[in-house]
C-alpha cells in the first residue's frame, strides 16, 4: 500500500520491483487482489496490464488496519494500545510530541467533562 500511496498507481510488476527482497509476482498479485476484496484497491485496466489505485484515504486505511490490531490484540482497548505504544517508545519522544500527546489527553478529558 506505501508503494501505491507513494506513487499513485502502480502495475503489479511494478510494486514487486519496488519492493525489498524478492518477491515472486504470483505472491504481488495474489497480495494485490487480497487488498482489492477488502476494498483498499481498485485497478483499471490499460491494454492487456492492470494498473493498481488505492481505494481509501491513507488516514482511513490507517484507522482501519490500528482497530483490526486493536481487537485482535488488545481487547478492543484504545488505552491498551496507547500505553503499549507509550512503553515501547516513551525514551525517544522528543519534549514537543509529550506536550502534544498532553494537550490531546488535556482536550478528551475536557471534552468528557461537558457531556
Amino acid at each position: 500500500m506505501d508503494i501505491l500511496y507513494r506513487e499513485g498507481r502502480a502495475t503489479a510488476n511494478e510494486v514487486m520491483t519496488s519492493l525489498s527482497g524478492e518477491p515472486h509476482l504470483s505472491t504481488v498479485r495474489t497480495q494485490l487482489r487480497i487488498l482489492e476484496a477488502k476494498g483498499y484497491v481498485r485497478h483499471k485496466e490499460e491494454g492487456l496490464r492492470y494498473v493498481y489505485l488505492p481505494a481509501v484515504q491513507q488516514d482511513k486505511l490507517k484507522q482501519s488496519v490500528l482497530k483490526n490490531m486493536m481487537d485482535a490484540f488488545f481487547d478492543g482497548s484504545a488505552a491498551q494500545v496507547m500505553t503499549a505504544l507509550f512503553d515501547m517508545s516513551a525514551g525517544n519522544l522528543t519534549d514537543k510530541e509529550m506536550a502534544d500527546l498532553q494537550r490531546l489527553i488535556d482536550k478528551a478529558m475536557k471534552g468528557r467533562k461537558q457531556s
